[in-house]
């Protein structure tokens, strides 16, 4: 088990993210790596949703990567032991990719009450030079006035400069295979990709099953059980190769 202790859950509370950690070496992220540029870019989800969000629905790959023991077993210690997979979002920046400005994920999404942990995993090793996720450290605590975004910049609003210090400011470098996790008000942003690799990360959106999803795809038990019935659940994708990081 991949428990949290105390120090870790304090962290949490008054920082709004923990990490990185490790989901597995970068070796074995290579042939998940692989897996994912064969069988998923460039086809169409079966949910009609964007190439690059709720393949965890049609692909057992991006499937396996949301629900790995080093994820879940840390969002049991801070949101308990029924979880619920609600989202997950491809980041893929290739070189000279757009800035993702300054924003809470808060005030895109279709959940209410809006409680979510996002766990942003590596696929690419990720880095300052081509655009690893910038966040500041207690911002969860706040909420921040949107404005419209700059041209060079991707989204339609960001948080208004005027009211973002970044001070505190912490670059989350990570080799391919780790993950960090943080709140859904927690400030966070990423540069243009300015060097010539692309940077590719699998964002997974976790929640309880209290949380009402309106959105038109189901969502997947992750673990525990669901005893209110708000949402429309589904069974994840068939494995047919187990992820590299299984016991054998």
């Amino acid at each position: 088990m991949n428990t949290l202790n105390k120090d870790e859950i304090n962290q949490f509370h008054e920082k709004g993210y923990l990490g990185p950690y490790d989901l597995c070496t970068p070796e074995q992220m290579s042939i998940v790596r692989e897996r994912i540029e064969t069988d998923l870019l460039g086809t169409p989800t079966v949910h009609g949703m964007a190439q690059y969000q709720t393949r965890h629905l049609d692909n057992r790959t991006v499937y396996d990567i949301c629900v790995a023991p080093a994820i879940l077993d840390r969002v049991a210690c801070l949101y308990g032991p029924d979880l619920v997979l609600w989202q997950s979002n491809f980041f893929m920046k290739e070189p000279g990719g757009k800035e993702i400005p300054w924003h809470q994920d808060r005030n895109y999404w279709p959940i209410e009450p809006v409680l979510n942990i996002s766990a942003w995993v590596a696929i690419d090793k990720v880095d300052s030079e081509n655009s690893c996720v910038k966040l500041i450290p207690a911002s969860h605590r706040k909420s921040f006035p949107e404005i419209p975004t700059e041209e060079h910049q991707a989204f339609s609003q960001r948080a208004d400069p005027e009211f973002v210090d970044t001070t505190d400011m912490v670059e989350m470098a990570l080799e391919a295979g780790q993950f960090f996790l943080f709140s859904e008000r927690l400030l966070h942003q990423s540069d243009v990709n300015r060097s010539d690799r692309r940077r590719m990360g699998l964002a997974v959106r976790l929640t309880v099953p209290l949380v009402r999803c309106w959105h038109d795809h189901p969502m997947v038990i992750v673990r525990g059980e669901d005893r209110l019935n708000f949402n429309e659940v589904t069974e994840p994708p068939a494995q047919d190769t187990p992820p590299p990081w299984a016991e054998n």
